[in-house]
């Protein structure tokens, strides 16, 4: 799914700032939880659980970190649900690119209220 919407210059320039704040948010949880793992290692094969963790986790965060315009609202919406991200953050985008996100928010909590969660 993309969203095909016209982003003004101040709407690119809260988007980067919000996407940037996220982005750095995940990776120094990353890095904490990289070192707390580390510091509990004991036996050889704790390196390849680390290894593992790190290359599965890496990959899923590069996938995450998708800053085209078309996306941006699937990304944000998914980095609000999973708390890397406030809908503060994205105050002064406009009112189509917020309801899209609250549409989206709105169907996420509704499906996994769904499932049971």
């Amino acid at each position: 799914m993309t969203f095909e919407m016209s982003w003004s210059k101040r709407e690119k320039e809260i988007a980067r700032r919000a996407f940037d704040a996220a982005h750095e948010r995940e990776y120094r949880d990353l890095l904490h939880k990289t070192r707390e793992m580390a510091n509990r290692m004991q036996e050889p094969g704790d390196l390849w659980r680390l290894h593992d963790f790190l290359r599965r986790t890496l990959k899923d965060v590069d996938e995450k970190y998708d800053y085209r315009y078309s996306v941006l609202i699937l990304v944000f919406a998914r980095l609000v649900r999973e708390g890397w991200l406030s809908l503060k953050e994205l105050e002064g985008l406009g009112e189509d690119k917020r309801e899209a996100i609250d549409h989206i928010l709105a169907f996420a909590r509704e499906q996994s209220h769904g499932h049971g969660e």
